[in-house]
């Protein structure tokens, strides 16, 4: 990963060894760009398609979340400090996989192997200590919370996600470095290193946004959380807690219907179904609650048209899905950009497969800019207090990893 670093634009993709029917290599390798797409929201899926239809290669890249912009009558009038594009991919010039320890060349000539061997690239040290300032006090989120299940009570949404910006300014990392220490700290299976000149994502994610293997388009959202203890029989007995939790269900099916609808405007007719309802798995913070469902896509549609249909994903907006993001432009107080937007690849045949960024350090390294979001499902049973804390447990991670 090293070597990838030393050009402007490189992908790393790592599965952390889950064991996943979905994942063709443990961790992949994208560098350099024979070609750029860069657009801001307006039509920018069609010019992906566009991009894609021209190479017919693999392509990486990330949408981000005020995409919504473009699929939706919405807009957002937040301030960004990270100017990241909405819509970015690349063609790369060198593409390593590999798969039980065995590297396969996918672009590029074997040789780059040997190279990759004998490249060696000195990490810098930070300059100083990073401090991290909560864009809302304690207080203010508590407020807010209150208000959104207000919007609740009367009935005007069921469920809303509300995110929360930890920032720093003036700083300067090391992002191999940072995000090395972010993925050995918290290894989830859609873990993701962007570059893209002076821009970086270091994401440590455990979601699937959507990804398309032949015909079949499957989504596995996450609602749902709990800590982990240090104690086998406590932790197991706090697994199990959330698998039975009544609120974290509900959170959770709502969620599940959403991306059903969602799916439902790409599929075969009568082909979506639910794989998995409140499946739990753990993570080294946390026990998650993962939702599976999945569609034969319409062979009249789009594979891109199946990603902007279900864009943006259900578990980081809300139900119903445009009036709660039109609250989340209301109560939140910073651009999302590309948290909660997604990251990935698709393949030379179509298939694809994408992310949540969530769990992920946003860096603008021109700016000296850093900034990551954490949040969570706001329910009419939430406890704003308690939310509040399960912001923190998700930020934990990355807390440590910048030793704040």
């Amino acid at each position: 990963m090293h070597w990838a670093n030393q050009f402007e634009v490189c992908c790393f993709l790592d599965s952390n060894h889950y064991k996943d029917a979905y994942s063709a290599y443990d961790f992949i390798i994208a560098a350099g760009a024979h070609h750029e797409l860069k657009c801001t929201t307006g039509n920018a899926f069609d010019q992906l398609k566009s991009f894609y239809s021209l190479h017919k290669q693999w392509i990486f890249g990330f949408f981000s979340y005020d995409l919504k912009n473009e699929t939706e009558d919405l807009h957002s009038n937040h301030s960004d400090h990270l100017n990241f594009p909405d819509l970015y991919f690349f063609v790369p010039k060198y593409l390593i996989a590999f798969k039980n320890g065995n590297a396969e060349v996918l672009i590029g000539p074997e040789s780059i192997l040997a190279e990759i061997d004998s490249f060696q690239l000195k990490a810098n040290t930070q300059s100083k200590k990073i401090t991290i300032t909560q864009r809302l006090s304690r207080d203010q989120y508590v407020q807010k919370v209150e208000a959104l299940r207000d919007h609740i009570i009367r009935g005007n949404i069921y469920e809303v996600n509300f995110c929360q910006e930890f920032f720093a300014e003036n700083i300067k990392i090391d992002p191999i470095q940072t995000f090395e220490a972010l993925n050995q700290v918290s290894p989830t299976p859609f873990a993701g290193y962007f570059k893209v000149h002076s821009k970086y994502i270091l994401s440590a994610t455990p979601e699937r946004f959507l990804c398309k293997r032949g015909s079949k388009l499957t989504s596995q959202p996450i609602k749902g959380t709990a800590k982990r203890s240090s104690d086998p029989a406590e932790d197991e007995a706090i697994k199990l807690q959330l698998r039975n939790d009544i609120k974290e269900q509900a959170e959770n099916v709502m969620i599940v219907d959403l991306v059903r609808h969602d799916l439902t405007k790409s599929a075969v007719k009568g082909s979506v179904t639910v794989d998995e309802l409140f499946g739990v798995y753990s993570f080294p913070q946390v026990h998650q609650m993962i939702s599976t469902i999945s569609c034969e896509l319409n062979p009249e549609i789009h594979f891109i048209d199946a990603i902007k249909n279900a864009f943006p994903m259900g578990s980081m907006t809300g139900a119903p899905k445009v009036k709660a993001m039109k609250l989340i432009e209301e109560y939140e107080v910073t651009k999302r950009g590309i948290y909660s937007g997604s990251l990935g690849c698709i393949s030379p045949n179509g298939d694809f497969d994408f992310n949540v960024v969530i769990r992920s350090l946003l860096y603008n390294a021109e700016s000296s800019y850093l900034s990551f979001q954490v949040g969570g499902a706001i329910t009419y049973q939430s406890d704003a207090s308690l939310e509040y804390e399960e912001c923190l447990l998700k930020a934990s991670a990355i807390l440590k990893v910048l030793g704040d």
